[in-house]
């Protein structure tokens, strides 16, 4: 009888125990990581950095991307210098690896076409967008820049990076005054290579 009785005190007790895993609420799972102020490409003067805020930056998002990323399940941080150079990162996570993919060529596109798009939006503007190649980091990252020289004579460069670790994609921007040989295009890519890396 003692035998028994332990059998099925033995048996309610995982019983208990599986049905108080089922009812566990699933933890959740760790958001992407960020860039660190440090992160940028180098500059004259120290980066700082933003809290991580949820949603897009202002006016839709970034420049040359406006309102091409979701606001769901999104999030940035922005970054300055004492020289007015910036710059931005934003993440967003897909709903499917499949969504991720199309969302990242939507802002290939966007990025690749810039140039064209702003000269068309603001007459007098020159405005030339290039791409600068694939990086190999996790499911691959690409670098394009944006070359803006407006009427008063008043140069811009920027430099842009879109890619994701499955179903995570992030867009890093950097902008300063300026034009693209001032631009530190090889420090740019390892920026990139970083926020990519640092996903998960």
């Amino acid at each position: 009888m003692n035998k028994l009785r332990t059998a099925l005190a033995t048996a309610v007790a995982a019983a208990l125990g599986l049905a108080a895993l089922a009812t566990a609420p699933a933890q959740a799972a760790a958001q992407p990581a960020f860039l660190a102020a440090a992160q940028m490409p180098p500059s004259s003067t120290p980066w700082t950095a933003t809290q991580v805020f949820t949603g897009v930056p202002e006016n839709g998002g970034v420049l040359c991307a406006p309102y091409k990323i979701p606001a769901q399940n999104t999030r940035y941080r922005e970054f300055s210098t004492e020289l007015d150079t910036n710059g931005v990162q934003v993440t967003t996570v897909a709903r499917t690896e499949a969504d991720a993919v199309k969302l990242v060529n939507t802002l290939r596109a966007a990025l690749a076409g810039c140039g064209p798009l702003l000269e068309q939006q603001n007459p007098g503007l020159q405005a030339v967008s290039a791409s600068h190649g694939k990086l190999a980091v996790e499911e691959g990252a690409w670098v394009y820049s944006l070359d803006t020289a407006a009427p008063q004579g008043i140069s811009d460069i920027h430099l842009f990076s879109v890619g994701r670790d499955g179903r995570t994609v992030t867009l890093v921007r950097w902008g300063q005054m300026g034009d693209l040989e001032d631009a530190p295009l090889t420090a740019f890519r390892t920026t990139t290579k970083t926020a990519i890396n640092k996903l998960h």
